[in-house]
């Protein structure tokens, strides 16, 4: 008999062109090479994340009684040993799974993120805190170890399940030494020079996490000043502070009129946002429509500093708005973002391409009538909304949508055709729509600003309901007119409880698309 009870259960949750199958290989590797009965077997995850999958491995010591374990195919909630996660996300979901427990599991997970489709297609913000994650991770485990593991990847020049090798190996959690986990690396035979690298530095930052930590000393900084930046703009603070230090040197040229205006007449609290507004806006469209865009703020930012509270939170809504709503996508504009190089070197970042192998992306576009209307101009859009004979001849043609490789030269040069219409969209039948949307939301705010601060900073936000294209603006559209309606009535009755109101019913609308929760509670 063999003399181990039970195996060492392991699971690898990670996804497609990570290197999961190859930490795997190289953990069966090395546990056969040191007289283990080992095993390995993949668990095809859901697809919506990105091809999310377990690798579930066991150890079992051999006893020199030529009796072969048999060993499982699959993970038991509450009896793995060590849990591998390759992003913040799949930490948890092997959570969520319960294949971490704190009685046995020692858990290893990388700190970057991909955010799941589920995150992408929320309607408000559907990220999941990373803090939150990470505090469920530490008190799921008995052991757990994180680091960003795919920095240290992408540093050292390999994939990340290097890291999570040498990550591996410092956490002890398997009965081998050291030289056991690096000899298996150069048995591969591939990439082992910066695979190694990898594996030393994550290695060290698995033995740095098991040391004691020291008592935390509780230290008083003073209260945030009300007029601190508040945006959530993906910058550092570093970065922050030497916008506000200097805006002028975060734009290019033919911006520098606008930002010089943000720096001497805009209080500093919207200066990110503002700044960034100024920015996108040119991108979309040119230096004018900035102007234009900077313009709209005026009368908000008048308002704002004689009935507001001091904080500018109404202006910097309205700043970051009044940017996205500007921006709308169009179909130039999608044409626009899949035609740019950062796009194509962020694909080729992402999927790890060789300097010997070629990249193909492939693009699936469905324009319908109404979108291809809005891009014409404004008569003849109107005309083609109107025709629903032309409407649904062009339905027809464009129903089983198309397929365009925008890495060759026929997909690439349609797509940058397109990208280059910006010209006629100042005629076009959907910027002259939201132009006059625009204008209408902010009197609104202007209008209810005197009498209401709290409930026009609310109309403010309400912005956010109205995103994406297709049936998804739609539904946006209907919701905030819906929105919109309530605050015509409160205000009518002079309702004390308007703002908190307004903010129930934007977080229902944005927690569900199709408005469902909004008018079930209107």
């Amino acid at each position: 008999m063999l003399n181990q009870s039970r195996p060492i259960t392991m699971a690898v949750l990670a996804m497609g062109g990570e290197g999961g199958g190859v930490l795997a290989d190289w953990c069966i590797d090395m546990a056969e090479h040191s007289g283990y009965w080992a095993q390995t077997t993949s668990v095809p995850g859901v697809a919506q994340r990105t091809g999310a999958t377990i690798y579930y491995l066991e150890f079992f010591a051999d006893d020199q009684s030529n009796k072969e374990p048999i060993l499982s195919t699959m993970p038991t909630p509450g009896e793995v040993d060590i849990v591998i996660a390759s992003e913040l996300m799949e930490a948890g979901r092997a959570v969520f799974r319960g294949f971490v427990t704190p009685e046995t599991t020692t858990f290893i997970a990388s700190t970057n993120r991909v955010y799941s489709m589920t995150e992408k297609t929320a309607m408000g913000d559907g990220r999941v805190s990373s803090e939150e994650l990470l505090s469920a991770c530490e008190a799921a485990a008995k052991k757990f170890i994180s680091g960003d593991f795919s920095d240290v990847a992408d540093k050292s020049g390999t994939v990340i399940s290097a890291a999570l090798f040498g990550a591996l190996a410092g956490s002890g959690a398997l009965p081998f030494a050291k030289d056991q986990f690096t000899s298996a690396v150069e048995r591969s035979g591939v990439g082992v020079k910066n695979s190694l690298i990898a594996f030393e530095k994550s290695f060290e930052i698995a033995q740095n996490s098991l040391k004691p930590k020291p008592n935390p000393v509780s230290i008083s900084i003073g209260a945030k000043p009300a007029d601190a930046p508040t945006a959530n703009l993906g910058l550092t603070p570093a970065q922050e502070l030497e916008i506000l230090n200097n805006p002028n040197g975060a734009v290019g040229s033919k911006l520098q009129d606008l930002a010089s205006r943000i720096k001497s007449d805009y209080p500093s609290a919207v200066t990110l946002m503002t700044i960034s507004g100024i920015k996108r806006t040119a991108d979309y469209q040119d230096a004018a429509y900035a102007k234009v865009y900077l313009d709209r703020l005026e009368a908000v930012k008048e308002c704002d500093s004689v009935f507001g509270d001091g904080t500018y939170r109404t202006l910097n809504e309205v700043a970051r708005y009044t940017a996205l709503w500007m921006t709308y996508e169009d179909t130039i504009r999608v044409a626009d973002l899949k035609t740019r190089r950062t796009r194509f070197n962020r694909v080729n970042d992402e999927a790890r391409v060789g300097d010997n192998q070629i990249m193909q992306v492939r693009e699936f576009l469905h324009p319908m009538a109404e979108e291809i209307a809005d891009t014409l101009p404004t008569l003849l859009g109107g005309w083609i909304i109107k025709t629903k004979p032309v409407r649904n001849f062009i339905n027809k043609l464009t129903i089983n949508g198309m397929r365009l490789h925008t890495t060759s030269l026929h997909g690439y040069f349609l797509l940058y055709i397109l990208a280059r219409l910006k010209f006629i969209r100042r005629r076009s039948l959907r910027f002259n729509l939201e132009q006059e949307r625009i204008d209408q939301w902010l009197t609104k705010i202007l209008a209810v600003m005197p009498e209401n601060y709290d409930l026009a900073y609310e109309i403010a936000e309400s912005a956010n309901v109205i995103k994406g294209y297709g049936d998804t603006h739609k539904n946006g559209w209907r919701n905030f007119t819906s929105l919109m309606s309530e605050v015509d009535k409160l205000r009518e009755s002079k309702d004390s409880t308007a703002a908190t109101r307004i903010s129930t019913l934007r977080s229902a609308a944005l927690s569900d698309e199709t408005g469902d929760k909004l008018r079930a509670l209107l």
